[in-house]
C-alpha cells in the first residue's frame, strides 16, 4: 500500500502544483491499451448507474408531496436528530483514529489534535466532492506541510484510509448479510441465498487481506510501484475501526427511519451495496446513485420515510461537515498567509 516514490523528505516544489506532485506519489495506472479501454468503460458505468438511479428515484418519489416529507421530519423528534448528529461526529472521529494509525505506519509522528483536524477537513471535503484520493491527499498535504510530513507519507496515509474504508465496509456488509434473518431480509430486495453468498465472499476477501498482511512481509510490486502492506496489527485496526465507522454512518439513516421499518443487519447490507454503487458512479458524494440503489434494495420501507432519512443523512453527514471543513480550511489558509507576511 505504501508507494515507492522519490525520497520522503522531499519538500513540495514551488514550481509545480502540489496536486501534480501528489499524483506522482500515488500509484500510477499506466497508459496501456487495456488501461485506456478500462477508462472508457469507467466513463460509461457512471452514466448507466446515474440513469438507472434517476429512474428509480422518479418511480418511487415523484408522487410525494412536500407535506409528506415534513410529516416524516417532524416524526424524528429531538432525540433522533441529536443521535444522527452524534453518529456523524463519531464517524469522523473514527476516521481520525485511522488517520493517526496510517500516519504512524508511514513513519510520521504527529500529535492527535492536528491529525484529527486534518482528517476531518480532508474527509469532509472528499466526501462531498467524491471519494477522490487526489482531493483528500492534496488537502492533507497542505495541512501537514508545516509538520514536515512528506508527500510520500501523505500518499501512504491517504491509501491507508482508503483501504480501511474498503475492509471496514466489506466486513460490515459481510456480517450483516450472513447474520440477518430471512424475515429481516424479506424487507429488502436481497434474496437470502444471494445475501449468504455475498456475505461469505466479502468476509473471505477480508480474511485473505488480513492473512496477506500477516504472512507476506516482502514488498509487493504492482502498477509500476512497490507496495508495502501494513502489519497484521494495523490491518486489524483497519478492519475494526473501519467497520465501526461504516456502521456508525449507516446508523444515521437507520435511526431516522420509523421504528421497525427494517432490521439493522439487513439494512447495513443494503447500505454497503449502495455506498459501493455511489463510489463506482464517481458522482460527487454518490448523489442520486446512492439513494436510488438503497431505495431499490428497500422496497418495503415507506417512500416518504426513506426520502426524509436521505435528507437528514445528507445534512448531518455531508453538508454540515463540509461547511465546517471549509470554514476551518479558510481559517488555516488565512493564518498561514498572515504568518508568511509576518503579521501577528
Amino acid at each position: 500500500m505504501q508507494p515507492s516514490v522519490p525520497p520522503p523528505d522531499r519538500a513540495p516544489s514551488r514550481d509545480h502544483p502540489l496536486e501534480d506532485e501528489l499524483a506522482e506519489a500515488l500509484p500510477d495506472r499506466g497508459t496501456t491499451l487495456g488501461t485506456l479501454l478500462r477508462r472508457w468503460v469507467l466513463r460509461l458505468v457512471p452514466l448507466i448507474l446515474l440513469g438507472a438511479a434517476g429512474y428509480v428515484l422518479w418511480r418511487d418519489y415523484h408522487h410525494l408531496a412536500l407535506q409528506d416529507l415534513l410529516t416524516e421530519v417532524r416524526r424524528w423528534g429531538p432525540g433522533s436528530i441529536v443521535a444522527a448528529l452524534l453518529f456523524s461526529a463519531l464517524s469522523f472521529l473514527l476516521m481520525g483514529v485511522v488517520e493517526k494509525v496510517g500516519l504512524t505506519w508511514t513513519g510520521a509522528r504527529l500529535p492527535w489534535r492536528p491529525t484529527l483536524g486534518a482528517a476531518f477537513i480532508a474527509n469532509a471535503i472528499a466526501h462531498s466532492l467524491g471519494a477522490n484520493l487526489l482531493v483528500s491527499g492534496a488537502v492533507r498535504a497542505r495541512l501537514y506541510e508545516r509538520y514536515g510530513v512528506s508527500l510520500t507519507q501523505v500518499a501512504g496515509a491517504t491509501l491507508f484510509q482508503g483501504f480501511s474504508f474498503a475492509v471496514g465496509i466489506s466486513t460490515l456488509a459481510g456480517v450483516g448479510l450472513l447474520l440477518a434473518t430471512p424475515q429481516a431480509l424479506a424487507a429488502s430486495a436481497i434474496a437470502t441465498p444471494v445475501a449468504r453468498t455475498t456475505g461469505a465472499v466479502l468476509l473471505s476477501g477480508v480474511g485473505a487481506y488480513l492473512a496477506t498482511c500477516a504472512f507476506h512481509r516482502t514488498p509487493l510490486h504492482a502498477l509500476g510501484r512497490t507496495l508495502v502492506l501494513p502489519s497484521a496489527g494495523k490491518a486489524l485496526v483497519q478492519l475494526v475501526v473501519g467497520a465501526a465507522d461504516n456502521a456508525t454512518a449507516a446508523a444515521i439513516i437507520w435511526i431516522l427511519l420509523p421504528p421497525g421499518a427494517v432490521d439493522y443487519l439487513a439494512f447495513i447490507g443494503a447500505y454497503a451495496i449502495a455506498c459501493v454503487a455511489g463510489l463506482i458512479s464517481t458522482v460527487p458524494a454518490g448523489a442520486g446513485v446512492f439513494e436510488g440503489t438503497l431505495s431499490a434494495l428497500l422496497p418495503r420501507v415507506p417512500a416518504a420515510a426513506l426520502a426524509a432519512a436521505f435528507l437528514g443523512y445528507r445534512l448531518a453527514y455531508f453538508l454540515l461537515p463540509l461547511l465546517l471543513a471549509v470554514l476551518a480550511l479558510a481559517g488555516h489558509t488565512l493564518r498561514r498567509a498572515q504568518a508568511e507576511r509576518g503579521e501577528p
